[in-house]
């Protein structure tokens, strides 16, 4: 059942293709795994057992009949914001509680044409706002490499079922880091395309002009694998960009002889942990010895506004994307209410946490009258530098290195009563969505037992250069390999 557990994408569809394993075996497996941890770790919102057996069985049948994928029969997570016809999505809100789509989000679409098996929804922070994945409104996720800390969010759920083998690659999404810190936190890899290059169609919105979905998977190959499978233009999708899809796979070469990576010198910020800068000069260390050629010189100035104008545009965007919450049209509406006002009041006061309520109160304060030009629209003009700092960057370097977060996983509660520590989480990641660029996060080493994680960006639609790099990092130290101890019940 070991060996089951923690099987890669390539790994089980090999064994699958030769028969030496049917998908109701592995489901079975990823299933039994569930109900051995997830009492301690809490990654899913809602384990979907029934229906991932019966498209065991029917992945099963595609596989006899010859007509089947490289993702036909694996088990996969979904994050609970992205829309999945006749199963719950809650986005981890009250608000949300018994919303059941009518339809499927594009991604999972395209997943279900390739003889997926969701075995559950994701547990993550409410409505995708946080850092730690402790703004669930139902439970907080737990870190397997130590159950007394933050698996990192709003993603955190992904990271911590591919993480602890309760199934193979999970989909995330990205709006300041949320697939890339988590998968830093928990020893896995986490892709965040670049804008437009994955649908955002069946997306629950949070920030409309910076969430993405992407992959979150044991290993760099399952990353190119899952990202053939989900990128492509969507018509349903305006912000879909219409540009060819490559065969990621064929990225996947161990050499990076030549290339020039630059260590852009804003992202040692001060407050990170010694030992995550430690860990991370000698991955650089090692890309050199790579052939790679670094260039510690590269200066993003602007890149310390990152988080002043991530936190007054995603507010903003988030103010006018959560007021379809109402209490009218679905979701949770107040029972008893004496008049409209009445009930949106309660409504909105049941239905959204603390940190949801204090986004929506921030971007009505930022779009307010007298303050619009202030704050959203100096925040956008920041927005344009930070993107332009980036491109003069990539016409010198091929790509970036940098940490994904600054500090290893925190403890929970550590940082729920100061938002503004919990929000400096992020101070690595964030400034990737507002360029709109790619990035990707894998494992880098450990401090104490505790995973770090390193980020690789590149220009838009440079998804394939950022694989390279990281299957190239990824081939010579084998960081990913390392599981985690987290045991089954009564251990």
């Amino acid at each position: 059942m070991m060996a089951k557990r923690y099987l890669s994408i390539h790994e089980a569809h090999e064994l699958l293709a030769k028969g030496e394993v049917s998908s109701v075996e592995l489901t079975e497996a990823a299933l039994q795994r569930i109900d051995e941890v997830e009492e301690k770790l809490r990654a899913f919102v809602t384990v979907t057992r029934e229906l991932a057996l019966e498209q065991a069985r029917h992945a099963d049948e595609r596989i006899k009949s010859g007509e089947f994928s490289v993702l036909t029969g694996i088990p996969a997570m979904i994050k609970d914001n992205m829309c999945t016809r006749g199963t719950r999505t809650t986005c981890a809100s009250r608000m949300l509680e018994s919303f059941v789509p009518p339809y499927d989000a594009a991604v999972v679409e395209k997943l279900n044409a390739q003889g997926m098996v969701m075995v559950g929804k994701g547990n993550m922070d409410e409505f995708a706002m946080g850092s730690s994945n402790e703004h669930s409104a139902f439970f907080p996720a737990h870190n397997p490499w130590d159950l007394e800390r933050v698996p990192g969010g709003s993603s955190g759920g992904a990271a911590v079922s591919v993480a602890a083998g309760e199934c193979i690659y999970a989909l995330g999404s990205d709006t300041g880091g949320s697939i890339r810190q988590p998968a830093g936190f928990c020893s896995v890899v986490g892709l965040k395309p670049t804008y437009g290059r994955v649908s955002r169609y069946g997306l629950v919105a949070f920030a409309s002009s910076l969430d993405q979905i992407g992959p979150v998977t044991r290993d760099v190959t399952d990353c190119a694998i899952v990202l053939n499978a989900i990128a492509g233009y969507d018509r349903q999708d305006s912000t879909s960009v219409d540009r060819p899809v490559p065969d990621y796979t064929k990225s996947l070469v161990p050499d990076i002889s030549g290339l020039r990576i630059g260590v852009p010198r804003e992202y040692f910020v001060e407050g990170m942990e010694s030992g995550v800068e430690q860990v991370i000069r000698q991955a650089i260390g090692k890309l050199e010895e790579l052939g790679a050629e670094i260039d510690w010189d590269v200066s993003l100035p602007d890149t310390p506004a990152a988080l002043a104008c991530y936190y007054i545009i995603a507010p903003s965007e988030a103010m006018a994307n959560l007021a379809r919450y109402d209490g009218v049209k679905y979701g949770y509406s107040a029972p008893e209410a004496k008049s409209m006002w009445d009930a949106m009041e309660k409504t909105r006061q049941y239905g959204f946490g603390p940190e949801v309520k204090r986004r929506i109160m921030l971007g009505t304060y930022a779009l307010s009258a007298g303050y619009y030009e202030a704050y959203y629209l100096k925040a956008q003009k920041v927005r344009t530098l930070i993107a332009r700092e980036f491109s003069e960057a990539f016409a010198q370097c091929d790509v970036l290195v940098t940490p994904t977060s600054p500090t290893v996983p925190f403890r929970i509660g550590e940082k729920m009563d100061d938002p503004l520590q919990m929000y400096l989480s992020d101070v690595c990641t964030l400034p990737i969505n507002i360029a709109g660029i790619p990035g990707i996060s894998v494992p880098a080493g450990f401090v104490d037992d505790l995973p770090v994680g390193m980020q690789i960006l590149g220009e838009p639609f440079s998804e394939e250069m950022l694989l390279r790099v990281a299957f190239a990092y990824e081939q010579a130290t084998g960081w990913g390999e390392r599981k985690p101890p987290v045991q089954g019940k009564g251990r």
